[in-house]
Formats: C-alpha cells, structure tokens, sequence
C-alpha cells in the first residue's frame, strides 16, 4: 500500500459527512486510486452503513467497480437491510449470487439479508432466502440460523422460527436468547419460560440479555418468584452496574407483579437511568392507582430535567384517573402542549374520558370527546362504554356504542359490556339484543385468562376451566371461597343450587348448562388450596375484572384474612381484609 493509499484512507477514517467524503473521494479520483480495494471498500463501508451516509451514492460508487467483492455487495446488503428500501437487498442478493464474478454469499450475507426479511415483512422471502443456505452449506452456522430464525418471528412465524431453532445442530448462549426474545415479541410469554426451563436443564447459564428476556415475561405472567430469582442473580453476577436495560427490566417487572415497593428499591438503586426507567415507576404509581405520589414523582422527573415524552404524561393521565384527580389530570393535560410541546394523542385523550368517566361525569365526557380532534377514534367511545359500566348508565351506553357501531368499530366485548349493563338495570330485553347482535354478525371474543405463581410454576385458568388435572382439590376449595363469603354477606343465590349438592359432577353440571366462574375465581381458589397460610396471591388477568367477581374476591380476602392483588387490563386492585384499593372509583 503506498503512502497516498495511506493518507486517503486515514481521512476517510476521520469523516462524518457526506459532503467531507465527497471531497475525500475527488481526491481519490484525481489520485487514480478510488479502485483500490481499501479505499473502495472505505467509500462504500461509509455510504452504506454510517447514519450520516447516503444509499443512492453508494448504489453509484458500486456501480462503477468493475468486480466487487463479497464484502463490498455485504455493506451494500448490509446499509439496505436497515432502510426503508429493506426489500432492495434481496434484489441486490439475486444479483449477487446470479453474475459471473468470483463474490459468493458468506454467514454475514445471510445474517444481513435475514435482517432485510424480518424488516420488510415478507415470509416468502424468508423461505425464499432459507432455501439458499442450505445451497450454499450454511444450514447449520449457528449465527446465520440464530437470524433466520428471528427473521421468521419479526414476520409473526413464529412456529418457523422455533422449527429453525430445534434444527440447529448446536446452539450458543446468542441462539437461546433469540428464541426467548422471540417469543416475548410474539406475547407467548409461558413458551419462553419454557425455553428458559429447557435451557437451563442442557447446562446454559443466563446472562444480561437473558435476564431481560426473562423479566419481561414474569412481567406480563405475574411470575414474581421467578422474578425475584434473576434479581438476585443479576445482582450477583454484575448487571445491574453494567447494563440500564437490566435494571429497566426489573422496575417493569415489580410494577407489573403488584411489588411497587421493591420497584422503587430498584429505581433508587440504579447508578444509571433513562427515560424508559422513570416511565416505568411513573406507569407503576399509576396503574396502582397513585395519583398524589404519580403528580410528585413527575414533578420530581422535571426538576431531573428528564426527556419528558408522551409515555410519561399518560402514566400521569392514568394516576389521576384511577384516584378521580379530575382538575389535577386536566391541568396536566393541558400543560402537555402548552408547557411541554407535546402533542396528546388518542390514548391521552381516552384517559381524560376515562378519568371523567369514573369520577360520575359522563355528560362532560361526551362534550369532551366530540370536541375534540379524535371524534371518529374508538379509543374514546371504548373509554366512555367502560365507565358507564361503573355507574351503569344505559343512556350514555347506548350513545358510545352507536358510536362504535356507526364506525364499525365495535366488537364482542363492547357488546358484552352493555349487555351487562342492561343486566345490572333488569332489562332483559336489552340483554337478549344484544346477544343476538354478537350472534348473527359473527363476533368473535377474546378468550379471557388469568395466571398464578405457585412454587415457581404459573398456572393459567380461562373461565369455567375444568381442563386441569386437580379441579377436583380445585373445585372443593372454591365450594369453601363461596360457603365462607356467603357467611359474610356475599349474595349468591346463584350458587345456592351447586352449594346444597358439593359434588364435582353437579360443579361440571352446573358450568355446562350455563353457570360460569371466571378465571381468576378459579386461579384464587387453586392459589388458596396450594400456597401458605398468609401468602400473597397474585393473580394477573387479560381483561377487565367484572363487578361480580370483584364483590366476590372482596369478601374471600377477608374470610381467609389474605391479601389479594389482581392486575387486570386496566389496573391493580388490592384486596386486604374486606377492603379494595379501588372502590372508589370503581
């Protein structure tokens, strides 16, 4: 390499512009060496995949080398797979392996195009590209099927992509996190504790982006035990020090299990924090419903001089709602835009509906929601349905669910709720319409689930359950939740019948001609038979806990003196001796 080589490339080394690189490369031109191949390849490294470079330039830089090299048609692939063009780089791919010269596709080639087939969202190509390592022998490099795999997730394969995993003959630490991460990606959260199990029994440890993985799935499964356990470990083993995304993960974790205090322990041990972590103890004081503690925190992220964004003010928004803070949350809102240059959006407006919603002020949310910009939004009426639920309103109910209905946005569980509505009112008539509308136009539901930790495994229930192998022991503890909360007041003439008979046929009996127990009914009463006297239960839900069950759980956490949380799609309601964090706003 001679000595002008030399001192282009060590300039191209230095260069952050396009309009430096312009200059540099006229010099090279004038040199007669931009077709060296260091220095092509600098040129071309630089357009492609720096974020100050320019794909249309490096498309003309390639076009003028006379026989590229497999690393030069790689940063081309390469710069492509990250654009908005991702789909180019399966062109540019074909066009590689199709001309005559000596470049030939290496693991990095696929590892770049498998990134362009998860961005561009085609499963064809995945298959299209799969097909090609098997012919150019690279069906079993670890790093080239670890990305295959991913690329068939990031495109909702996700049974592709775990066949991908299952095939690979050998597997690193890289391949296991990537197939948790997909999983977390996909929400099939119980799978990846499975392949966590799975990992840990052939002999792999966990490291920062396994504990990520991890956490966020006990997050959304309520699994705090499991949770505990990569706390200690992360600790131990140096995470939390090193790595921001850990201790993110572990504040989310806790809020999200019920475990508000040990989430701030977390947060004020963090050594470095980022506005995801002060969100997620924002969020936390939020959907606990604390408004008071939501409005000084965020006070507090302002004197930090956080950068604020629209996650922190509906964290906020929801603070306020769940605590009936109605002037605090619209002074807030306000200040969003006015203070802050930040533009609500649907989501802020539907908990500005929802906080008025529970606090009794339906008319004001109506008015509220035709006078603004989001009118034809759902989010809003959806808001406004829920909370005539709270204060069973028909006549707002109806005017939300025309609403929907006249934008043909309504669904099963919208229908469900003013059904319940109407059921709440007496009026079966309005029960059986909307019955039929679910019926004749097809809707589907979304099935409702609850889970439960116990000893280390999370249980699932969906409603009247009788799938699991102990729903016997399941079904004698829930008969004592029923006999011991009638002793204290619950009204449950419904039960009366199944009560008298105590016996697991008439319970199944029962349940298929119409009588029904929700999932997590069945999840506190299997929590009560199996956990330790005074033990927490934690129970997660995907939908809204109803009226019924609420009542229900109330008068069991005070017949067994045992605190109860349940998070729900909303919010957590907190249970201990009789009383509920929510009954207020209900």
């Amino acid at each position: 390499m001679c000595r002008v080589e030399e001192a282009i490339l060590t300039l191209l080394q230095g260069c952050n512009s396009m309009h430096r690189l312009r200059k540099i490369h006229s010099q090279a031109i004038l040199l007669g060496i931009d077709h060296s191949s260091a220095v092509a390849g600098k040129l071309l490294s630089f357009c492609a995949t720096s974020s100050a470079g320019n794909l249309s330039y490096a498309l003309l830089l390639f076009s003028r080398l006379p026989n590229p090299s497999t690393a030069l048609w790689n940063s081309l692939i390469r710069g492509f797979s990250v654009s908005p063009s991702s789909s180019y780089s399966m062109s540019l791919y074909n066009s590689m392996v199709s001309c005559s010269s000596a470049a030939r596709p290496d693991a990095a080639t696929f590892s770049f195009l498998f990134k362009a087939c998860g961005q561009d969202g085609a499963t064809g190509k995945c298959r299209e590209a799969h097909g090609s390592i098997f012919r150019f022998g690279f069906a079993s490099n670890i790093i080239v099927c670890t990305n295959l795999s991913r690329a068939y997730a990031d495109n909702g394969s996700v049974g592709d992509a775990r066949k991908v995993f299952d095939e690979m003959p050998e597997r690193d630490i890289v391949a296991w996190n990537s197939m948790i991460a997909c999983y977390c990606r996909a929400e099939m959260h119980e799978e990846a504790l499975k392949v966590y199990e799975h990992m840990r029994i052939v002999g792999f440890g966990i490291d920062d982006f396994t504990a990520v993985g991890l956490l966020s799935s006990c997050a959304h499964l309520g699994a705090l035990e499991l949770g505990v356990w990569v706390h200690r470990f992360a600790e131990e083993n140096g995470f939390l020090d090193r790595n921001v995304f850990v201790g993110n993960a572990l504040v989310d974790m806790y809020v999200k299990c019920g475990s508000l205090e040990q989430a701030c322990i977390v947060f004020d041990k963090m050594k470095k924090r980022d506005t995801f972590t002060w969100n997620s103890l924002l969020f936390g004081l939020g959907i606990h419903g604390h408004g008071k503690e939501a409005i000084l925190f965020f006070r507090r992220m302002v004197i930090a001089g956080v950068q604020l964004n629209s996650v922190s003010f509906l964290g906020l928004l929801m603070g306020c709602s769940h605590q009936g803070l109605v002037d605090e949350g619209l002074e807030y809102f306000h200040a969003m835009s006015s203070k802050f240059g930040l533009k609500p959006d649907a989501k802020h407006y539907g908990c500005m509906v929802d906080m008025m919603g529970r606090a009794g002020k339906l008319e004001k949310a109506v008015e509220f929601i035709r006078t603004s910009s989001f009118v034809s939004d759902p989010v809003l009426w959806r808001a406004l349905l829920s909370a005539c639920k709270i204060h069973k309103n028909a006549e707002m109910a109806e005017v939300a669910i025309g609403n929907l209905i006249e934008m043909s946005a309504h669904n099963a569980g919208d229908c469900s709720l003013l059904a319940g509505i109407y059921a709440s009112n007496g009026n079966s008539d309005g029960v059986s319409k909307m019955r039929k509308m679910v019926k004749e136009q097809g809707m589907k539901t979304t099935p409702g689930w609850s889970c439960i930790e116990v000893k280390g495994e999370v249980r699932k229930f969906v409603v009247d359950d009788i799938s699991h192998l102990d729903i016997e022991e399941i079904h004698k503890k829930l008969m004592e939740m029923i006999n011991r909360a009638i002793a204290l007041g619950y009204p449950a003439e419904t039960f009366k019948l199944i009560l008298r008979e105590k016996s697991p046929e008439m319970y199944k009996e029962w349940i298929e001609h119409g009588g029904s127990f929700h999932s997590e009914i069945l999840a506190i009463a299997f929590g009560l038979a199996r956990m330790p006297e005074g033990s927490i239960l934690r129970i997660v839900k995907n939908m809204r806990v109803c009226m019924d069950c609420h009542m229900l759980t109330k008068h069991v956490s005070r017949a067994f003196d045992r605190e109860i949380i349940v998070r729900d799609r909303v919010r957590f309601h907190h249970f201990k001796d009789g009383s509920c964090s929510c009954n207020d706003y209900w």
